[in-house]
């Protein structure tokens, strides 16, 4: 008798339609290949068992006395997955009632799985071995498919796609530098798009920028004053930055010789830092409006403006200080009304909230922190 042998190293079969193995008769593993074939198409197991199951045919109708079956491994490594397939060889003899002396074609689809024929052959006699090879992963379809299935995935298309075609751009983009006269800036800006968008990639900036504008078109149609707040407080920012130039600019005319670092360093904060607690009041009162609308305000959010104003207060000391625009009673005296107006708020809207907060809130709270 000639048994085909179907063999599954890895135990596809199992894992994926629950088939109890091994599989033995012409029936059964015909089952058994359409439930993995339903399963999983691209599986290379289904060729090899439908494979074992041509054979079968082919030697039946030439009145041999055949079987056909289906042995499997594991997925824990090929120590446990070949001796997992010597037991079931082992079932597969055991069922087979001849009295003629059995021999073995055994049917793979690589070289993984033929690792396992000494294994069947301390068993059983092996009259051959047939590797099954898919015709179709030979041809250029294969590679057009594969390809197509690559350029249509969007992440592909992302991640590959665009830089190589930074790179097919660097020789055209030298041609026109050159007649251009400016081949460097041509070249270093085709170089800065390239790290740029690695880093981007990397960092995933790309995927913070969308969360980012969806978040700023839902507060834009939800009408948040938030929004509206930001907006502002860049303005004011930028023009903090360009009164704090100014400012410096001044300090170097009225100066004879370089200025120290503080000196900088102060000039750039006197000049801009009432721009500055301008911004940072915009965005806390935006903020507790918001927090007001939506009935989730709390007493101590209020803190963040006068908490702002503190700041303020205590570097535009500092910096005077530095620039000797005040004294020393002038800088002490602010440092002390900046730290007791944070510390008046801190204490005065605690107190507020012990007294007029939401008691479920409270007691939300305390539980929390238990």
């Amino acid at each position: 008798m000639l048994l085909v042998l179907c063999v599954d190293l890895d135990d596809d079969l199992g894992r994926k339609t629950g088939f109890s193995t091994p599989v033995i008769g012409r029936a059964p593993v015909e089952e058994a290949a359409v439930a993995l074939a339903t399963a999983d198409p691209e599986d290379s197991d289904v060729n090899v068992i439908f494979q074992g199951l041509h054979v079968y045919d082919d030697l039946a109708d030439r009145d041999e006395n055949v079987e056909v079956a289906v042995v499997t491994g594991n997925d824990q490594g090929d120590v446990s997955a070949n001796r997992e397939v010597g037991d079931e060889v082992d079932t597969v003899l055991a069922s087979l009632s001849t009295a003629e002396d059995v021999t073995t074609l055994v049917v793979t689809d690589g070289a993984q799985d033929e690792s396992v024929i000494p294994i069947i052959r301390s068993r059983v006699p092996i009259d051959g071995v047939r590797r099954v090879v898919v015709r179709q992963a030979q041809d250029l379809e294969s590679m057009y498919y594969t390809i197509k299935q690559v350029l249509d995935d969007p992440e592909t298309r992302g991640t590959v796609l665009i830089p190589l075609g930074i790179l097919l751009l660097i020789y055209p983009l030298a041609l026109i530098g050159t007649v251009l006269d400016m081949p460097g800036f041509v070249l270093g800006m085709t170089s800065a798009l390239l790290g740029f968008y690695l880093i981007s990639r990397g960092l995933g900036l790309g995927d913070r920028l969308d969360t980012a504008v969806e978040r700023a078109r839902r507060s834009l149609y939800a009408g948040r004053t938030t929004l509206l707040a930001y907006v502002v407080a860049a303005a004011l920012f930028v023009l903090g930055g360009v009164s704090g130039v100014d400012t410096l600019e001044g300090v170097q005319r009225s100066t004879a010789g370089d200025l120290e670092v503080p000196v900088m360093l102060a000039a750039l904060v006197n000049g801009s830092i009432l721009w500055l607690a301008a911004a940072g009041l915009t965005t806390s009162l935006g903020q507790i409006t918001d927090e007001y609308i939506a009935g989730s305000l709390e007493w101590r959010y209020l803190n963040a403006p006068f908490y702002v104003l503190s700041i303020a207060i205590v570097l535009y000391a500092v910096s005077a200080f530095f620039l000797e625009e005040v004294g020393i009673t002038y800088l002490a005296t602010a440092l002390t009304a900046g730290t007791l107006l944070g510390i008046m708020s801190t204490l005065t809207f605690a107190v507020a909230e012990s007294w007029f907060g939401d008691p479920e809130r409270e007691e939300g709270t305390r539980a929390e922190r238990v």
